[in-house]
């Protein structure tokens, strides 16, 4: 019934033994206008597992962190934007997501985890994207290395509304 896929753990992709029944890769620009598309693109791909409102809004929230950060901190300076990279997955009612970008990483990775630490003061920005992700997915996992980019791994069981019944 599924399909042969892939998990990526750190920066190494690696096959997992697991059969996904869906699986979706989407590339964009790394421009602030995406943000909103993959929020949509991921609340549809997730929507036949039902998930409850609250499910779906911590995925949304989730996803639109991760993409802003590397928007915003992946491609500080270029003039021409990169992509960021969006993969979804889903197993059993479990949303996996891996959203990766080719920008100029992050020097140090548990730094920046910490709630409202931000390498842009002077763009406002509240330092919470991090700290969103965790609060609102089951699993987070973020690396990085300078010059590399960034890749952000996350998984939510989904439809947990349903087993409480």
């Amino acid at each position: 019934m599924g399909y042969q896929a892939y998990w990526k753990e750190g920066n190494e992709q690696q096959e997992s033994n697991l059969l996904y029944e869906n699986e979706m890769q989407v590339k964009m620009l790394a421009i602030a206008e995406n943000e909103q598309v993959a929020r949509m693109v991921v609340s549809a791909f997730v929507a036949p597992v039902n998930p409850t409102l609250e499910e779906l809004n911590d995925v949304k929230t989730a996803v639109s962190e991760a993409v802003t950060n590397a928007v915003i901190h992946g491609y500080p300076d270029a003039e021409i934007p990169g992509y960021v990279y969006l993969d979804c997955q889903l197993k059993d009612g479990v949303v996996y997501i891996v959203i990766e970008d080719n920008g100029v990483g992050i020097e140090n990775v548990e730094q920046a985890r910490q709630p409202l630490y931000t390498s842009k003061p002077e763009m406002e920005r509240s330092g919470m994207g991090f700290a969103f992700m965790e609060a609102f997915m089951d699993e987070l996992k973020v690396s990085s290395s300078p010059g590399q980019g960034v890749t952000v791994t996350m998984k939510k069981q989904l439809g947990k509304g349903e087993l409480d019944e």
